[in-house]
């Protein structure tokens, strides 16, 4: 049942979403000359797939995990698309696509290797990686990985319905920092 959300939601976000999206691009594409970001992340069964996000930073900043990244490289309206959460909305691509669920937990990069064998430990591979969840709306972010493996446990230990369209519209509401930088 929730597969079936997932894909009607994002089907319906990217149809109706298409006017914000396209504006969206071209103003990125005016701030930075490439409005979207791609990169390697861990999916379900630590399978590799290519998450699709708008930019925030500008291009040629290292690949690493958001925490550890230099606040300096976010731009004025990469920092606009943190703050409102626009910056996900290419992955409803990716939920689509069958890569993600809009609710799961966060993907992480390969080099997360702590968070890696924490979720491994956790069971929390089983599942598709989400663009929301209960470690989002709470603002727990990857730079506490065994904090956020048990959230995520947590998370689809008790995971239905209700719970699914609460951390969706949450997420939507504004609820939980989104990605920190340093």
């Amino acid at each position: 049942m929730i597969r079936v959300l997932d894909m009607l939601f994002a089907l319906l976000g990217l149809v109706f979403g298409a006017p914000v999206l396209l504006l969206l691009a071209v103003l990125g594409l005016l701030d930075t000359g490439s409005p979207f970001f791609r990169q390697t992340r861990v999916g379900r069964h630590r399978q590799p797939f290519t998450l699709w996000k708008f930019r925030t930073m500008r291009p040629g900043t290292a690949s690493v995990a958001t925490h550890l990244a230099d606040a300096s490289a976010i731009t004025p309206f990469g920092a606009f698309l943190r703050r409102t959460k626009l910056d996900e909305l290419p992955q409803l691509w990716n939920v689509l696509c069958g890569d993600m669920s809009l609710v799961g937990p966060r993907p992480c990069l390969f080099n997360q290797e702590a968070l890696i064998a924490a979720r491994t430990a956790h069971g929390v591979f089983e599942v598709r990686p989400g663009i929301t969840g209960l470690a989002q709306v709470n603002g727990i972010d990857m730079s506490t990985p065994e904090l956020l493996a048990e959230t995520d446990r947590k998370m689809l230990d008790e995971l239905s319905l209700s719970a699914y369209f609460r951390y969706v519209l949450m997420t939507a509401l504004g609820k939980g920092s989104g990605d920190r930088v340093k």
